[in-house]
């Protein structure tokens, strides 16, 4: 028995008449009679009974019905939302987002669940070298990371560059004016990222690329502490701009690296080459790409 066979019952139980349900279905009398017929063969049941010039249903037909409706609503419902999920229109979006993520992220998004209302999310935070990890085993479809990774396996999105800051306690003399990381070299620094992450990578980096030795204390992945230790002068730190916006009411100076070719951070939308996407993935890249 199959779902053709269902929308026929329904439609001789409803209709009460096999001409009326021939009817109805647009076929002639014959054929589904010969339907009703193979499905009582099928089941071993009789499904109606002719009473007077109308049919009247047995249990069995009852139960048939009621099931009928289910399982034809059921497909229907499943037909629209595979539709749906191919357009894009409903399914599942899986991104990525670095721990020191883009501050315009949140705002993407509402714009993207205001296209896409029916999409639900799966938001996983982590370093950018694990999210590439994810997206390759397509535990996320999507990741936003911080360059410069290896990323031969990705295609890659460029959302912004993005300049970094010299933060300290309200406790210090202020400058008046950007700071250049020699004027910075002998400040005690507490890095925001472990040794050979990203941001721990690019802000040595520059320190060396300049033949410079930053006075270096420690480092604390936990940017609330981090913020907290600055506050209190515990050390000094160097941040990209989205963790200031991210992180704002903290008693604190910041000043932002002079120039940026001395230290600036690049962010950009990660996915599998040659892999196929989602169509939520799709629209997605599509959005930011407009944005």
């Amino acid at each position: 028995m199959d779902i053709r066979q269902l929308r026929y019952f329904i439609a001789i139980v409803e209709e009460r008449k096999i001409s009326a349900a021939a009817k109805r279905l647009h076929m002639s009398q014959p054929p589904l009679s010969q339907q009703l017929k193979a499905m009582e063969e099928e089941l071993g049941s009789k499904l109606v009974e002719r009473s007077g010039k109308l049919l009247e249903v047995t249990e069995a037909g009852k139960a048939l019905y009621k099931n009928a409706l289910q399982i034809t609503q059921l497909m229907e419902e499943t037909k629209t939302e595979v539709k749906e999920v191919g357009k894009g229109v409903n399914g599942r979006l899986t991104i990525g987002v670095n721990t020191f993520s883009v501050s315009g992220l949140p705002r993407a998004l509402k714009q993207f669940k205001k296209k896409f209302p029916k999409v639900t999310y799966k938001i996983q935070q982590n370093e950018s070298s694990y999210l590439c990890q994810l997206v390759r085993e397509r535990i996320v479809e999507l990741a936003i990371i911080r360059l410069p990774l290896d990323l031969d396996d990705f295609s890659v999105l460029h959302l912004c560059n993005e300049p970094f800051y010299f933060i300290t306690s309200k406790e210090h003399t202020s400058f008046d004016r950007d700071v250049s990381l020699a004027e910075i070299e002998h400040y005690p620094l507490l890095f925001p990222s472990t040794e050979g992450l990203g941001v721990h990578y690019l802000i040595l980096e520059a320190f060396s690329r300049f033949k410079l030795q930053p006075n270096i204390v420690g480092e604390c992945s936990d940017i609330s502490l981090l913020m907290d230790l600055v506050t209190s002068d515990f050390a000094t730190s160097i941040v990209p701009e989205t963790l200031l916006k991210r992180y704002t009411g903290y008693p604190i100076n910041a000043y932002r690296i002079s120039n940026t070719t001395e230290l600036s951070g690049s962010v950009g939308l990660i996915w599998l080459k040659d892999h196929s996407l989602s169509k939520a993935a799709e629209n997605f890249i599509e959005m930011i790409q407009k944005v």
